[in-house]
Protein backbone atom coordinates (compact mmCIF):
# COMPACT_ATOMS: atom_id res chain seq x y z
CA UNK A 1 0.00 0.00 0.00
CA UNK A 2 1.76 3.34 -0.89
CA UNK A 3 0.82 6.27 1.51
CA UNK A 4 -0.21 9.68 -0.76
CA UNK A 5 2.22 12.33 -1.05
CA UNK A 6 1.86 15.73 0.95
CA UNK A 7 0.05 18.75 -1.29
CA UNK A 8 2.76 21.31 -2.74
CA UNK A 9 3.25 24.29 -4.79
CA UNK A 10 5.35 24.56 -7.56
CA UNK A 11 6.69 28.27 -7.66
CA UNK A 12 7.63 28.79 -11.65
CA UNK A 13 7.43 30.81 -14.48
CA UNK A 14 6.82 30.23 -18.00
CA UNK A 15 9.86 29.83 -20.45
CA UNK A 16 11.92 28.43 -18.14
CA UNK A 17 13.56 25.31 -19.13
CA UNK A 18 14.77 24.21 -15.17
CA UNK A 19 10.95 24.53 -14.32
CA UNK A 20 9.42 22.27 -16.79
CA UNK A 21 12.10 19.45 -16.17
CA UNK A 22 10.77 20.30 -12.27
CA UNK A 23 6.69 20.04 -13.45
CA UNK A 24 7.82 16.91 -15.37
CA UNK A 25 9.76 15.48 -12.11
CA UNK A 26 6.79 16.25 -10.36
CA UNK A 27 3.94 14.46 -12.78
CA UNK A 28 6.28 11.32 -12.59
CA UNK A 29 6.32 11.66 -9.05
CA UNK A 30 2.43 11.57 -9.12
CA UNK A 31 2.06 13.70 -6.43
CA UNK A 32 -0.62 16.74 -6.18
CA UNK A 33 0.95 20.11 -7.06
CA UNK A 34 -0.16 24.03 -7.77
CA UNK A 35 1.96 25.42 -10.01
CA UNK A 36 2.23 29.22 -9.49
CA UNK A 37 3.66 31.77 -11.65
CA UNK A 38 5.33 34.03 -10.10
CA UNK A 39 5.34 37.00 -12.38
CA UNK A 40 1.79 37.21 -11.09
CA UNK A 41 2.67 38.64 -8.01
CA UNK A 42 5.49 41.27 -7.08
CA UNK A 43 6.10 39.42 -3.55
CA UNK A 44 6.35 35.81 -4.87
CA UNK A 45 8.72 37.46 -7.74
CA UNK A 46 10.88 39.31 -5.44
CA UNK A 47 11.24 35.96 -3.26
CA UNK A 48 11.98 33.33 -6.03
CA UNK A 49 12.89 35.29 -9.20
CA UNK A 50 16.83 33.88 -8.23
CA UNK A 51 15.83 30.29 -6.99
CA UNK A 52 12.91 29.03 -9.31
CA UNK A 53 11.86 26.50 -9.43
CA UNK A 54 11.14 26.09 -5.81
CA UNK A 55 9.16 23.18 -4.69
CA UNK A 56 6.82 23.77 -1.21
CA UNK A 57 4.86 21.47 0.94
CA UNK A 58 1.73 23.26 1.93
CA UNK A 59 0.90 21.44 5.26
CA UNK A 60 4.54 22.98 6.91
CA UNK A 61 6.07 25.68 4.54
CA UNK A 62 9.11 23.47 3.96
CA UNK A 63 10.83 24.58 0.50
CA UNK A 64 13.16 22.28 -2.07
CA UNK A 65 15.21 23.98 -4.11
CA UNK A 66 16.47 23.43 -7.29
CA UNK A 67 18.11 21.20 -8.18
CA UNK A 68 16.38 17.85 -7.26
CA UNK A 69 15.66 14.71 -8.90
CA UNK A 70 12.49 12.19 -8.44
CA UNK A 71 13.70 10.78 -5.38
CA UNK A 72 14.74 13.71 -3.75
CA UNK A 73 10.41 15.04 -4.77
CA UNK A 74 9.52 11.53 -3.13
CA UNK A 75 11.65 11.88 0.04
CA UNK A 76 10.24 15.49 0.53
CA UNK A 77 6.92 14.96 -0.42
CA UNK A 78 6.31 11.72 2.03
CA UNK A 79 3.72 12.80 4.80
CA UNK A 80 5.05 13.61 8.46
CA UNK A 81 4.76 11.02 11.00
CA UNK A 82 1.55 11.47 13.44
CA UNK A 83 2.55 12.91 17.08
CA UNK A 84 1.33 11.14 20.05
Amino acid sequence: MSTALTPAKLFSTSNCHLCEEAEAILRDAGGTVEIIDILDDDTMYEKYSLSIPVLKRIDNGAELNWPFDAVNVLRFLQPLPEAK
